[in-house]
């Protein structure tokens, strides 16, 4: 058995809003299952029967403010499992493999998953249905030509998380 917990945590983005599946084991693990920036398309909002839980996301919240910091350039979060579909979640293992302060086109991603072509489109579409922003770093995908395209929480975001990871050049993942 399964509760859904959220907390909110500050950020340079705005307020994050983290949640998470807790077990109801004696664990006391939580699985992230969003992390959403306001105003994000797509974007998470609580429902009822939802725990306000704080304490259960206390490392991940220890992991955000060093990354925002830049004292960390990676993430150990427990993700929560049977997020999103088979092709989301080939795509979103595409963008957990990107390294930090690095950047790839979404031609590239598409490449990697075997849906070059048209199937940018696609790799696009998954991309923007990322439940973990920041966590899962989306940010990272650029146009071919290098410009800042398409981020959930916002291009004015995007181009912070990019700037946060050093101006983030193009580079292979």
């Amino acid at each position: 058995m399964t509760t859904t917990v959220y907390a909110r945590v500050e950020s340079p983005l705005g307020e994050l809003l983290l949640v998470g599946e807790a077990t109801a084991d004696r664990t006391g693990g939580v699985r992230l299952r969003s992390l959403s920036v306001p105003g994000q398309k797509g974007g998470v909002a609580v429902q009822d029967g939802w725990r306000y839980a704080p304490e259960a996301f206390t490392d991940v919240a220890r992991q955000l403010e060093a990354y925002f910091a830049g004292r960390s350039t990676r993430f150990d979060v427990p993700l929560a499992e049977g997020v999103g579909t088979e092709f989301q979640r080939r795509v979103w293992a595409v963008l957990e493999s990107i390294p930090y302060g690095s950047t790839v086109s979404y031609g590239e991603v598409a490449a990697q998953v075997g849906a070059s072509g048209a199937g940018v489109r696609a790799v696009g579409t998954a991309i923007g249905r990322n439940p973990l922003l920041v966590v899962r770093p989306c940010h990272r995908v650029i146009g071919a030509d290098g410009a800042l395209r398409g981020y959930a929480g916002g291009l004015e975001r995007k181009k912070l998380l990019l700037g946060i990871e050093g101006g983030a050049g193009r580079s292979e993942p």
